[in-house]
């Protein structure tokens, strides 16, 4: 059978790790496959329950960190040089932007037949200043000509690596979204919402909105914030301000919060029952989910958000900016509202549209689960990747 030596940055919640635990698991017995992690910072929250829920053992090269360090950044290239040479893999299949780099320069210099690279998101806006930003960009030029295939998780994802940043060629890109294990997003949804919404003293009239992953920068809190802060002035309905996640940013948020004078709790310190609370990372989403009452996406940069995908399997209405991959992942005025990215009065409004109607919030939310669950299964994921193999594996003349 073909081997597959898979590498993945770092472990933590979110859409990668999920992806890439889902793939290692799933295409065995047809691959066999040895994942490959990173270590993660300090402040990131780690998604090692993933491995335990799928019995999985990965090789951790812990000096592969999301940060630049040379010396470490080397030494991780030495050791993934040396998996590879003893692997002996058919594919090296690298995600996220530090993996990719190390992976496939590894993976080149071992003359790997096949070399594959998905990008989950990309690092091309909002993250570093214009200098840094064009050095990734000619990086990623340089590796994409020396991978045997690119992943992109969307269209849209693909028409920016094709046409925006101009990485490669459009027909070197190939589409494969993400793929998730959905089903426990509807089952026992009362039960968990009551657990929630008890754990955290939110009563039946109050509505909930929440926003989920890391407290960060380019996920744009302070946009949250505001919004919050424009829709108490806009309505009598009587709100709750979730946030799910933490991060380096979560000192920066609770000034906003103070700012506008919008009472606010870290839910570790000693819950307080304010308007707005952090409840800090949670591993069962399934159960924020069904407590809440809309989601919220705020973020500067995105990929294929998992958060909005959830959501909808889970039946919550979503406001999100317009984004990355998110037009590919819901309808406009009929899952949520894609709203211009950093615009407080339009998030506040399209908020306000679905605070002020139990109705829509329903339609919204039977349509946007209908879709996501017809196109974003991880059985769907390993019937595309396994396709898509071995395609790239006869066209160098590998064959199984």
């Amino acid at each position: 059978m073909p081997r597959v030596l898979r590498i993945h940055n770092r472990l933590i919640i979110g859409g990668p790790a999920i992806n890439v635990t889902y793939l290692s698991k799933y295409m065995e017995p047809e691959f066999e496959t040895t994942l490959v992690v990173g270590g993660k910072d300090d402040h990131e929250q780690g998604a090692e329950y993933l491995l335990e829920n799928l019995d999985l053992k990965p090789v951790v090269v812990e000096e592969m960190k999301r940060k630049i360090f040379p010396l470490q950044d080397g030494t991780a290239y030495r050791k993934i040089k040396e998996l590879i040479e003893y692997y002996k893999p058919d594919i090296v299949h690298t995600h996220a932007a530090k993996s990719g780099i190390i992976g496939r320069m590894a993976a080149d210099a071992c003359k790997v037949p096949v070399i594959v690279h998905t990008f989950h998101g990309h690092v091309f806006h909002s993250y570093f200043n214009s200098f840094t930003t064009k050095v990734f960009i000619q990086i990623e030029r340089y590796l994409a000509e020396r991978s045997t295939g690119i992943i992109a998780i969307s269209d849209s994802q693909k028409n920016e690596l094709a046409e925006v940043y101009k990485i490669c060629p459009s027909e070197k890109i190939n589409i494969i979204p993400l793929g998730l294990d959905l089903d426990k997003f509807s089952h026992q949804q009362e039960a968990k919402r009551q657990q929630f919404r008890s754990t955290y003293q939110l009563q039946d009239d109050e509505i909930a909105i929440g926003i989920i992953g890391r407290v960060v920068p380019v996920k744009n809190h302070e946009l949250f914030v505001a919004a919050a802060q424009k829709l108490q002035k806009q309505t009598k309905e009587k709100l709750r301000f979730i946030v799910i996640g933490d991060g380096e940013s979560r000192a920066a948020m609770e000034q906003l919060f103070a700012d506008a004078q919008i009472d606010y709790s870290f839910v570790p310190d000693g819950y307080k029952n304010t308007t707005a609370f952090c409840t800090s990372w949670q591993t069962e989403i399934d159960k924020v989910l069904a407590g809440l009452d809309i989601v919220a996406l705020t973020s500067h940069n995105e990929g294929t958000p998992v958060s909005l995908i959830e959501a909808q399997a889970a039946s919550r209405p979503i406001v999100s900016t317009r984004v990355g991959g998110v037009a590919d992942i819901m309808t406009d005025a009929q899952a949520g509202f894609i709203t211009t990215p950093n615009d407080a009065d339009e998030f506040a409004t399209a908020l306000l549209k679905l605070v002020e109607s139990p109705k829509m919030r329903t339609q919204f939310g039977d349509f946007g689960k209908k879709q996501v669950l017809e196109k974003f299964s991880y059985q769907r994921l390993v019937k595309d990747m396994s396709a898509y193999y071995y395609t790239l594996l006869d066209k160098k003349g590998v064959r199984y």
